[in-house]
């Protein structure tokens, strides 16, 4: 199985108190919010592009 990759990311204090709150109402940690963010947009965009490799 593959390791998990590392992904450092920079966001400005206002994005990331909305993101804290976003990720507290739907009882997920910060990293698990951003992780269900990018899946959704990955798949939004396949399922108007096709799959992505």
């Amino acid at each position: 199985m593959e390791k998990e990759k590392h992904l450092g990311l920079r966001i400005d204090a206002e994005t990331h108190k909305k993101l804290k709150s976003l990720a507290e109402f739907e009882g997920r940690s910060i990293n698990g919010e951003v992780l269900y963010l990018i899946r959704q947009a990955i798949i939004e965009f396949e399922n108007k592009y096709g799959e992505l490799k």
